[in-house]
């Protein structure tokens, strides 16, 4: 065990093993969530659920043994919601096509993770604007997660309004989300797992769904989706934006992700020029990217599902091991996985928005400039609207853009800003 420095990290293998263990039940909700995403997109769901737990093993595998780090990865809440809705039902794009812009931004990922480039695109987009970002997205998959359970629907009149609260499959979506927000309000470990088993049980009793005939199987073949990739057609100047987004948007997210995880586990500190444990990290993350692209599932991340194993005293790459290793028995679960009811599965989406929104608040309104609040408000409101994130974000830095020209205050517009400006500009042009 000394290639994981335990004693360095004063840390031992049994508090690894707990630290992974809970890891691992905090996000052991992805793989039956994710299932359920991309199958809307037309990807079969029993591939998907192969692909995810595999692409979950081995992605917080080879982090841990190249990073030494106990971040655990998998497919990433958001971006696999906007290349179903977003992309292949909102853009029409086939899903063989929206798996080859993920590969491409994940090789885009890879190629400038060895570079400065991270440093230069932190230092370039302003951090209420990055918040921004991470609060959109929080709306975009919270306004999914309502509008898949029934409690808004389509209104010619109004575009939205309320479901129909006195259907039965609505009122489980409605129990489902109280159980997740209560759960996660008591900090309950696996509290998104819990809250499924439990509107699970509840539809199963009343009928409203199948009950399971067996629990554990052999894993379904990914062959279906396995290198179905179409790298050709996201090689168009009108996808362009679309991988740009991908690419920040996962940056975004990981760095995100290692910067809260890393600060409890004393972990990526900017002081000690020895540390190479974030290079690594973002290394792995990228490398994942186009793993899973590969395998047939969207961008793969850091998940801040982490700091739960970080909380129970993980320290290093041991504690990811033990996690990877555990989702392996996820591989066996697809009956069980494939009877859940979708309305115990899409109240986990509006929870992990609202998480993701409270990056708004972050942001002081009333001390920032009117380029900023205006930029923020945009990207926020525009993402769910028109069901973009490339959207939301274009429109966001232009409206920014424009308003530090009128005012001419060059000195904010930096290289950074003016080169996502004009891909911004492309996403409507195009």
């Amino acid at each position: 065990m000394n290639f994981f420095k335990l004693r360095e990290n004063n840390t031992s293998v049994s508090k690894e093993f707990y630290a992974g263990f809970t890891t691992f039940l905090t996000m052991l909700y992805i793989v039956p969530v994710n299932g359920f995403i991309l199958a809307d997109a037309g990807l079969p769901m029993d591939a998907v659920i192969t692909a995810t737990a595999l692409i979950t093993i081995l992605a917080t595998l080879f982090s841990a043994l190249w990073s030494n780090t106990p971040i655990a990865m998998s497919v990433g809440m958001g971006l696999n919601a906007y290349f179903s809705y977003g992309l292949v039902l909102g853009m029409k794009i086939p899903w063989e096509t929206a798996l080859g812009i993920v590969f491409l931004s994940g090789i885009l990922f890879v190629v400038l993770s060895l570079t400065n480039f991270r440093v230069w695109i932190m230092t370039s987009i302003p951090m209420n604007l990055r918040r921004a970002i991470s609060a959109g997205i929080g709306t975009f998959i919270a306004f999914i997660g309502l509008k898949q359970m029934g409690m808004i629907v389509s209104n010619d009149a109004t575009l939205v309004s309320l479901g129909d609260f006195s259907n039965a499959n609505v009122l489980l979506g409605v129990l489902g989300l109280i159980l997740s927000f209560s759960f996660y309000a008591y900090k309950l470990r696996g509290a998104f797992i819990l809250s499924i088993a439990i509107t699970s049980i509840v539809a199963w009793s009343f009928s409203l769904n199948d009950v399971p005939k067996e629990f554990f199987s052999a894993p379904a073949s990914i062959e279906p989706i396995l290198f179905k990739l179409d790298i050709l057609s996201a090689l168009t100047l009108s996808l362009l934006p679309v991988i740009i987004t991908f690419l920040i948007t996962d940056m975004f997210d990981t760095l995100g992700t290692l910067t809260g995880v890393g600060t409890r586990a004393n972990l990526f500190q900017e002081n000690n020029k020895d540390d190479k444990s974030l290079q690594k990290t973002l290394e792995a993350d990228a490398i994942a990217t186009v793993g899973g692209s590969l395998l047939g599932v969207s961008t793969t991340t850091a998940f801040i599902e982490s700091a739960s194993g970080v909380e129970e005293g993980g320290r290093t790459g041991l504690t990811a091991v033990f996690t990877a290793l555990l989702f392996i028995t996820t591989l066996f679960m697809l009956p069980l996985f494939k009877s859940i009811p979708s309305n115990a599965i899409y109240p986990v989406l509006v929870v992990v928005g609202v998480l993701m929104f409270t990056e708004l608040g972050k942001i002081n309104f009333e001390d920032t400039d009117l380029a900023t609040s205006a930029g923020a408000f945009l990207i926020v409101i525009l993402m769910p609207l028109t069901f973009s994130i490339t959207n939301g974000i274009a429109a966001g830095f232009l409206i920014y853009t424009i308003i530090k020209l009128v005012k001419k205050e060059y000195k904010d517009l930096n290289l950074g800003i003016l080169v996502i400006t004009f891909i911004s500009a492309l996403a409507f042009i195009l």
